[in-house]
């Protein structure tokens, strides 16, 4: 994720923060300097935050472990002020599976809260009371206990993309298709969205926000699944594009900026001996231009990240990569020899085109 910084790596699993956490960290002593609190008690509300961010991790590595015990890479961990991403090589299809990975990362929160509860004595005033005054060293192990209980609840909603949303397309999968359940998901999740949107504008804004993010991750869920089902049985030969503006590594950037403008293409794949080797599109053009000008070598500023699709693999698992990679062409190979290239709109086309077809056949039947 664009902005996130690598902090370390565990079970070979890599672990970002995103850069706004430290605006979350400056929003913290910001607001405690302003009720007057002194400097321990800064420290200490600090240091429950850094103990939240840990709790996330281990979230997320609840799912990446139950992942891993399906054959499912989980590539990093990127932690948000809102939460955890957890980005794996694929989302299982299979609701078993989907459940018990989605599951996974509540029952990490809840065990914290447990394990938390062993080491608390048990106070002599309402435990409210212990929660509602400033962090410190004697109540600082309830705060920790009830933030972990909250993690679970709220990821247990049942809306994407919190872990209660793909919870309940599990169960449904189960008796339904999957992308009846994903849809049904969805809705479910969207109408609770609505009403955090409701409810946040006569109480607190930040339910709105939260309201809209679900209500567009839904959206993104049920869309995602639904163009897999349409790819399902095709290969990628069937949408491959055969004809693609190709250019040479050792060109420069002034051969690209002629091709640029007199051509509707934006994205080049970069060649070396007849071998992609990169790609190439209109943004690095513009931005190297600036920083090294028209005589700089393509192979110098090239995006040498791309993925090989060979021609008879799944369009389904094509999409998945573009879409998880964030990758705009593919070059595609058939034994070892590159016949063409593929891109998302590219399959998206591909869906509108057999769509528009079966209206058709429909139509004339």
């Amino acid at each position: 994720m664009s902005g996130s910084f690598k902090i370390g790596k565990v079970a070979g699993i890599g672990i970002f923060i995103h850069w706004t956490f430290a605006i979350l960290i400056a929003y913290i002593v910001y607001s405690h300097y302003q009720k007057g609190e002194n400097f321990q008690q800064i420290v200490w509300a600090i240091i429950f935050i850094l103990s939240i961010f840990i709790a996330v991790v281990l979230h997320e590595f609840g799912h990446a472990l139950m992942a891993k015990k399906f054959q499912i890479k989980t590539m990093n961990i990127t932690i948000l002020p809102i939460g955890g991403i957890a980005r794996v090589e694929k989302i299982s299809e299979q609701p078993l599976e989907e459940l018990f990975i989605a599951i996974a990362g509540p029952v990490v929160n809840i065990s914290l809260a447990l394990i938390t509860s062993l080491f608390i004595n048990r106070p002599t005033t309402d435990i409210t009371q212990e929660i509602t005054t400033s962090i410190n060293s004697h109540n600082f192990a309830h705060h920790f206990l009830i933030a972990n209980i909250y993690l679970a609840i709220f990821n247990l909603l049942p809306a994407f993309p919190m872990d209660g949303g793909r919870i309940l397309r599990a169960s449904l999968a189960f008796f339904l298709k999957r992308t009846t359940a994903t849809h049904i998901a969805s809705s479910i999740g969207q109408l609770l969205a609505i009403g955090f949107i409701l409810v946040g504008f006569f109480s607190n804004p930040i339910l709105v926000l939260i309201g809209l993010f679900i209500f567009i991750a839904a959206q993104i869920e049920s869309d995602y699944v639904m163009i897999q089902s349409r790819l399902h049985g095709y290969t990628v030969r069937d949408a491959i594009m055969k004809n693609y503006q190709s250019i040479d590594a050792n060109a420069s950037i002034e051969k690209a900026i002629e091709l640029l403008l007199n051509s509707q293409y934006e994205t080049f794949l970069v060649i070396q001996n007849d071998i992609a080797v990169g790609t190439l599109n209109r943004a690095d053009i513009i931005i190297a231009l600036e920083k090294f000008g028209q005589k700089e070598i393509i192979q110098n500023i090239m995006n040498k990240k791309f993925v090989t699709l060979q021609a008879e693999s799944t369009l389904e698992n094509a999409f998945q990569q573009s879409q998880q990679s964030n990758i705009i062409l593919m070059p595609v190979l058939d034994q070892n020899k590159l016949i063409g290239t593929i891109d998302a709109t590219n399959i998206i086309e591909f869906i509108q085109i057999n769509e528009a077809l079966n209206k058709y056949s429909s139509i004339s039947t």
